[in-house]
């Protein structure tokens, strides 16, 4: 094995497993054995087992960098909106893995949380809640709206759908081929909700 290999190898694994059950819940052994690795590499390419979860984080949150295109592409606050629900459902297509970093980072916070987890929440917020201001300046929604609020409704409405697949699987179809109806149907229940 290359040591690029080596080290895609031990990432792949270890976003697994690390998913699976957290930081804490997987052995440095376990990882090296998954990625077919000698337990040095860890220490080789990551400095440990913490350095390789927070290389997972990093590569998880990575693309919540993205949030700065969304941004720059309109001008409209509602196509901003609908840009942010459309690379939200795209990003739990393209990360399945990233709903339980992001979940299992809020309620039982590592050391990495407020080094790459939380800087990259934060930063979609506020650029949300940017934007819902812009919204309310211009009178395309509500002034009563409070901008983080709506922001933060508008978030948990997308993720939640990830998040509640086994549990609605038998209400709804999850489905790829239903994302474009479901960024329109979400776009409309939130614009109308904050709208004027």
């Amino acid at each position: 094995m290359t040591k690029a290999d080596c080290r895609g190898k031990l990432m792949e694994v270890g976003t697994r497993l690390f998913a699976e059950r957290g930081l804490y819940g997987v052995g440095v052994r376990e990882l090296s054995q998954a990625a077919g690795a000698s337990i040095s590499m860890i220490s080789y390419y990551f400095g440990g087992k913490e350095g390789l979860y927070a290389a997972v984080l990093a590569e998880q949150f990575g693309c919540f960098d993205q949030i700065d295109e969304i941004r720059q592409q309109g001008a409209d606050p509602r196509a901003v909106i609908e840009g942010y629900t459309r690379w939200t459902i795209r990003r739990h297509r393209t990360h399945p893995y990233l709903l339980r970093f992001y979940t299992g980072e809020l309620t039982n916070p590592t050391p990495f949380f407020p080094t790459i987890v939380a800087p990259a929440i934060e930063k979609v917020i506020r650029i949300l809640a940017e934007v819902v201001a812009e919204g309310v300046e211009r009178g395309d929604f509500r002034r009563d709206v409070k901008p983080v609020n709506a922001a933060l409704a508008l978030a948990g409405m997308v993720n939640y759908f990830f998040l509640s697949i086994l549990a609605t699987e038998t209400l709804i179809s999850h489905s790829p081929d239903q994302d474009e109806q479901l960024i329109r149907q979400y776009v409309t229940i939130f614009t109308r909700g904050i709208g004027v």
